[in-house]
């Protein structure tokens, strides 16, 4: 070949399917594996109700779910989401200012590559994966990061933030995860306040993650982009694939803040509608079933026994992980995530847990070297050790070494016997060198 053509970042790990495929070797080994890994309720045994298979399969009987939809997403579905937002009284949209994509991935992967290549995106630490993952892959270097604070509740340190987006010119624009995935911290009114006043400050624009913003427990406040934005240029990111649940159906979006008043910013949107006109549109299907889906008079209900299920999870995992003398860990108040800390010093990369077969442990050795994380090789001999999948924290593009794991499992007793199970394996793995 005539010179390396695969771009500088192609070899990033998405450790929360990566591990999937570690457990599915495992599997043929007789192993049963409890999947703690990934956020889809739907694989976690969240049966839909049937009110709203009822509402889709009511849209399958029109012929418009089976059409191409226009470029920036179905007119009357934009027009319901501006409705909803400019209700809050905030900043204002139109349908206009709404693009549909499939998932909030790919959202999230076109609005990196409209970025040039100097362009950085300051981002939360630990952030989730495809926001970092999109960062370097659009700019070939480590993103800038500001702190989340493990041992403060996971409070940014928005002084770190301010001091970056003023030092590096090349930062053009503040994440902001809200709920936050992985930690589940929940941004109040005046954090969120002062990220726009820095941005304001600093002539940025600012990206929300909003997806997980219909799940927050009880007695947590929060609001949305639009109520804090003001005048500063911004993008709100959303999808159905969490507060309805359906992953499946591939819907996300962004709302655009503030069109109009930077001509930077401007040109910047005006390129993420360019590449999706290149794709003609997102899935019809489920953009026209969505506004059928939020105003149906079960689902609020419906949500809010599911967050309430999600909350009394986080309880019991914060209750049993803590009885680990090695881990801190703070509860969440939002998402279906929880993080938790090993504390300083008690990994050492030569700890391991027994493993019954002898091939299993060759296979975990042979996959395992010394340059990984510490996080990485515990959660690997877990698995190994006990069948329960969780993702390492380091895979979130942070040095601190912790786990995280979803609150989604539908049968309590059994979420409980597996979060006591991973904080005796957490004692057990320290202990054993």
């Amino acid at each position: 070949m005539r010179f390396e053509y695969t771009k500088a970042g192609s070899g990033l790990t998405y450790e929360i399917r990566n591990i999937v495929e570690i457990a599915n070797r495992l599997i043929r080994y007789g192993v049963e594996v409890s999947w703690e890994n990934i956020g889809d309720p739907v694989a976690k045994g969240e049966d839909l109700p049937r009110w709203f298979k009822d509402a889709v399969k009511g849209v399958l009987d029109s012929s418009k779910a089976y059409e191409y939809s226009p470029t920036k997403g179905v007119c009357s579905t934009r027009e319901y989401i501006a409705a909803k937002n400019n209700a809050l009284g905030g900043a204002q949209i139109t349908k206009e200012d709404i693009i549909f994509f499939n998932g909030l991935g790919d959202a999230v992967s076109h609005t990196y590559a409209a970025m040039h290549v100097d362009a950085r995106v300051l981002m939360p630490e630990p952030t989730y994966s495809t926001h970092f993952m999109a960062e370097v892959l659009h700019a070939s270097f480590p993103p800038n990061t500001y702190r989340l604070d493990p041992y403060n509740n996971w409070l940014p340190d928005l002084a770190e933030m301010e001091r970056k987006a003023q030092q590096h010119k090349s930062i053009i624009s503040i994440l902001v995860i809200n709920p936050d995935n992985p930690t589940g911290f929940v941004y109040s009114r005046e954090l969120l306040e002062e990220v726009v006043r820095i941005a304001r400050e600093n002539e940025l624009f600012v990206i929300f993650d909003e997806i997980y913003n219909q799940i927050v427990y009880d007695g947590v406040e929060t609001c949305m982009l639009s109520q804090v934005i003001g005048d500063v240029p911004g993008i709100s990111m959303k999808s159905i694939s969490k507060d309805v649940p359906w992953p499946g159906g591939r819907c996300g979006w962004i709302e655009v803040y503030n069109a109009g008043k930077d001509p930077m910013f401007d040109r910047f949107i005006n390129a993420i509608y360019r590449q999706k006109m290149a794709e003609v549109c997102s899935g019809t299907f489920p953009q026209i079933s969505l506004p059928l889906i939020y105003e149906h008079p079960e689902y609020k209900g419906y949500l809010l026994e599911r967050v309430n299920h999600y909350q009394k999870l986080a309880q019991t995992a914060v209750e049993e992980l803590g009885k680990s003398k090695y881990l801190n860990v703070t509860m969440p108040r939002g998402a279906f995530y929880l993080s938790a800390v090993f504390k300083e010093g008690v990994l050492n990369g030569k700890q391991k847990l027994p493993i019954k077969i002898a091939a299993i442990q060759d296979y975990i050795e042979s996959v395992l070297s010394d340059k990984d994380p510490f996080d990485k090789r515990f959660t690997y001999y877990l698995l190994a050790s006990t069948g329960v999948c969780v993702v390492p924290l380091t895979s979130f593009f942070t040095t601190t070494n912790g786990f995280r794991l979803v609150l989604l499992d539908c049968d309590s007793a059994r979420f409980s016997q597996t979060v006591r199970k991973i904080a005796e394996s957490v004692d057990a793995y320290v202990e054993s060198s």
